[in-house]
């Protein structure tokens, strides 16, 4: 019987999103500057906000000066309206009532006004929810039949799920919030009674809502630090992995990510070790999940580094950067 434990990766599902896409890329079922509305027709007439206002009540609403691309959904600079920056309430009561799949999440998504004119900035946004649902219109598959036949089986992970079973909701980690007094309080149980468990399976989000271990997150980072194989399983070529790897974003501020930083196609990578103060090597990249987890990859030290925890918000704590330190500082040769 597994004992390890089952950590909500949430965010971090997000580079495993992109793998996916990057295996139909190689299969040439599209090309990175194609159009996202070849493939979801709703974004054909899309439209942006000279306010960044996802009501479309303030300012004007404008043609872009061009599409929509599929780099530009990898990269997080496709122009989507989002949680955190511009009319973010407005946003948010866009996608309600909450959608029942991916291809609902999609067409709400698409009638929102964007923030920006595509790839004059970058902002953090549900972009690989899109990605996502290009998965499974290329494929034919759902995004969680996809990852579990094409990427989980092949690798042997087989904790990694968007819903887990009931037989493994023993394992599943409790999830936690600050409370008063610098006490935590539980905000989601280990348990058959978490969400992970009873919520309903058929939405099966690309930009968030895996759960895995540190094993099976370990072993999808070692394939990509190996250049897309491990234990004879080969995902991707490693000139595609390198690409993945590589800053897009030019010099755009990336305010999540901060200075010193650009993003490749689904990870933040690192430009300037000076800039952004981290031990990571020039051309690490890494990201993050929505409850303190963290994994990088460095080329150059030959690293992966994956840090599971489970709180929720966590910027009262600097464990993410302290491991990286530890880390790093026991690297003598």
């Amino acid at each position: 019987m597994r004992t390890d434990a089952i950590f909500r990766i949430a965010s971090m599902t997000k580079p495993i999103t992109s793998l996916a896409l990057m295996m139909l890329w190689e299969e040439g079922h599209f090309q990175l500057r194609d159009p996202v509305a070849k493939f979801i027709p709703e974004f054909t007439d899309v439209k942006v906000s000279t306010t960044g206002d996802a009501s479309g009540e303030s300012g004007e609403l404008i043609k872009p000066d061009r599409a929509i691309t599929i780099r530009d959904l990898l990269t997080h600079t496709a122009g989507f309206a989002n949680a955190y920056i511009g009319n973010t309430r407005a946003y948010q009561q866009a996608l309600l009532p909450r959608a029942s799949n991916n291809a609902e999440l999609i067409t709400q998504l698409a009638k929102i006004p964007l923030n920006y004119q595509p790839g004059e900035a970058w902002q953090y946004s549900i972009a690989t929810d899109v990605v996502g649902r290009l998965v499974e219109i290329i494929s034919g598959m759902s995004l969680d039949e996809f990852f579990t036949q094409r990427i989980f089986l092949p690798l042997d992970m087989p904790d990694t799920h968007f819903y887990l079973d009931a037989d493994k909701s023993n394992r599943l980690t409790a999830q936690y919030t600050p409370g008063e007094d610098e006490k935590i309080v539980l905000q989601d149980p280990g348990s058959s009674q978490s969400r992970w468990v009873t919520g309903p399976k058929t939405l099966y989000r690309g930009a968030g809502g895996l759960a895995s271990t540190v094993r099976d997150y370990l072993r999808f980072q070692l394939m990509m630090l190996n250049g897309g194989e491990l234990d004879g399983v080969r995902l991707l070529a490693p000139s595609t992995v390198s690409l993945m790897l590589e800053n897009h974003t030019a010099d755009l501020p990336l305010w999540l990510p901060g200075p010193g930083m650009g993003f490749g196609l689904g990870y933040a990578v690192v430009t300037d070790r000076g800039e952004a103060a981290t031990p990571l090597s020039l051309g690490s990249a890494y990201w993050g999940g929505a409850y303190c987890t963290f994994s990088w990859i460095d080329p150059e030290q030959q690293i992966v580094g994956v840090l599971m925890t489970q709180v929720r918000p966590y910027a009262h704590i600097n464990i993410r950067q302290d491991f990286q330190v530890l880390t790093y500082q026991a690297v003598i040769e």
